[in-house]
């Protein structure tokens, strides 16, 4: 359950990291929208949500079509549409967006480059699309401020727990911002958070939610960081492991 830096990456099913045939444009098309949000939430979370408005980035325009339809289904706005990477920046600099959804490959600039460049402006989180996946595009994935990772064709059943996940993992981010120095200070000690959780998950058997308020509950009751917890709890591990 341990994977180091990119563990939160690859918690959406349809992220694992294996090699993949070069898919066709007619591969990537997006399946139809159900009607009906679908009546159990794979996370556990309850049905409602907030609503949010939605940024969407995709140089195919069918593909943008389709996800604008997902999000209205799943009771969420459509802040605007881009099909540029430079669109996608000045646009959220522009009117802004709740959650913004990107695809990699985009002319002029790609969706990991525009996720910086958001991120940077404002703290907005981000979900990645691809056609494709491996660990280098995780990896600078993981330094763009992407909150989970999805794989095209994308379903209506993936992208709610997705959404659910990037608003929490976000959420998650943020309070950690406070105790941090500085962003990048602060995106290292996520990632240690990350690794603490995913041993909490894995001994303790419990999800991801609840292993971030365990460790948020440890450090409250001793009076540290999250960080200083986390990094007790991989130090013990260590030791343990021999």
């Amino acid at each position: 359950m341990v994977h180091g830096a990119t563990t939160h990456l690859r918690r959406i099913n349809s992220a694992a990291v294996s090699p993949a045939r070069p898919r066709s444009r007619q591969d990537l098309r997006m399946p139809a929208v159900t009607n009906m949000r679908p009546k159990s939430d794979p996370t556990g979370e309850a049905e409602t949500q907030t609503r949010l408005r939605v940024a969407v980035a995709d140089d195919d325009p069918d593909v943008r079509e389709v996800l604008a339809k997902m999000l209205r289904a799943l009771g969420h706005e459509l802040a605007f549409e881009a099909s540029t990477g430079r669109q996608l920046v000045d646009q959220c600099l522009a009117v802004g967006a709740d959650l913004v959804m990107t695809d990699i490959q985009m002319p002029d600039m790609d969706g990991l480059d525009a996720a910086s460049l958001i991120y940077r402006n404002s703290a907005t989180p981000i979900i990645l699309l691809s056609g494709h996946c491996d660990r280098a595009l995780i990896e600078r994935a993981e330094e763009s401020h992407v909150f989970a990772y999805l794989l095209k064709p994308i379903t209506q059943l993936q992208l709610e727990p997705a959404i659910l996940l990037a608003m929490r993992r976000h959420d998650e981010f943020q309070a950690l911002k406070h105790e941090a120095d500085d962003l990048r200070q602060a995106l290292a000690d996520r990632k240690l958070i990350e690794r603490a959780k995913g041993l909490l998950m894995k001994h303790l058997n419990l999800d991801e939610q609840d292993a971030f308020r365990k460790l948020q509950k440890l450090a409250s009751s001793k009076n540290k960081k999250l960080v200083e917890i986390a990094e007790m709890v991989l130090t013990m591990a260590e030791a343990l492991n021999g």
